[in-house]
């Protein structure tokens, strides 16, 4: 198979547009079937800040605001849903630039790809959302009520879960930029306090205004990064063992 470093930048472009085209009917092809079910998946995206809205329910100031939270509740469970199946077509995007035998790791990619992802997700609805509702709608006095759109609920909901599911991709993401031979891990452990500052950075800017949720964001990055360094180790000495079995394959006998 044509490695990925002797294509031509028009054909790296076309298979990046092959990636997004094919990743995109796979998530609309999923919102069909996730619209049939968006009433119950609204229910379970308003869930956690119910017991903070004072009538027990948001608000919505146009005639078709909560139709089109359906439609962005749907669009949202697609993308979480099919994460195996548009993970597997990032693979088939970056597996020419890999060795023969890093291009069987397609089922690991997939595996650990989408579990990443749905943990990101997981662990936002389950820890960050409780602890910032919390936080912001009980916040000074109780004389004023938080009054909510659908939504501003919603963009923030919606916002915060993708960035957190993308952000637990990190070990994946470092791990196929060193079977790439872009990073190692002697590279991660150097830019070990920078990250840590980044990752600081992005902490603030993802989560809610609170310590916190930040705090619950950075301590999770922080352990995702030193478990790429580990994983990344792997990766260089199995890729050093494969160039030089691929050299020996190569050699005349």
């Amino acid at each position: 198979m044509e490695n990925l470093n002797t294509q031509s930048l028009v054909e790296h472009l076309m298979d990046l547009k092959r990636c997004l085209v094919r990743s995109l009917w796979i998530i609309l092809i999923g919102f069909a079937a996730c619209f049939y079910f968006s009433s119950q998946i609204f229910e379970f995206i308003r869930h956690p800040i119910l017991p903070y809205l004072p009538d027990g329910g948001l608000v919505f100031t146009h005639p078709t605001e909560k139709f089109l939270a359906y439609i962005k509740v749907s669009l949202l469970t697609s993308v979480v849903m099919t994460c195996p199946l548009w993970l597997y077509q990032v693979w088939l995007f970056v597996a020419p630039g890999l060795y023969k035998h890093e291009r069987r790791l397609a089922l690991k990619f997939i595996f650990f790809g989408s579990i990443l992802f749905l943990s990101g997700v997981a662990f936002v609805y389950r820890i960050i959302f409780p602890l910032a509702f919390k936080y912001l709608l009980t916040f000074g006095n109780s004389i004023d009520k938080p009054m909510i759109t659908i939504s501003e609920y919603l963009s923030f909901f919606i916002r915060t879960t993708i960035m957190f599911g993308l952000a637990f991709e990190m070990p994946l993401i470092l791990v196929v930029l060193a079977m790439m031979d872009v990073i190692d891990d002697a590279f991660l452990r150097e830019k070990r306090r920078m990250a840590i500052f980044i990752m600081a950075i992005v902490s603030a800017i993802i989560t809610p205004p609170d310590a916190v949720s930040m705090l619950s964001m950075m301590v999770p990055m922080i352990l995702l990064y030193e478990i790429s360094i580990f994983a990344v180790t792997r990766v260089v000495k199995n890729r050093a063992a494969g160039a030089v079995d691929s050299e020996r394959e190569g050699a005349p006998s």
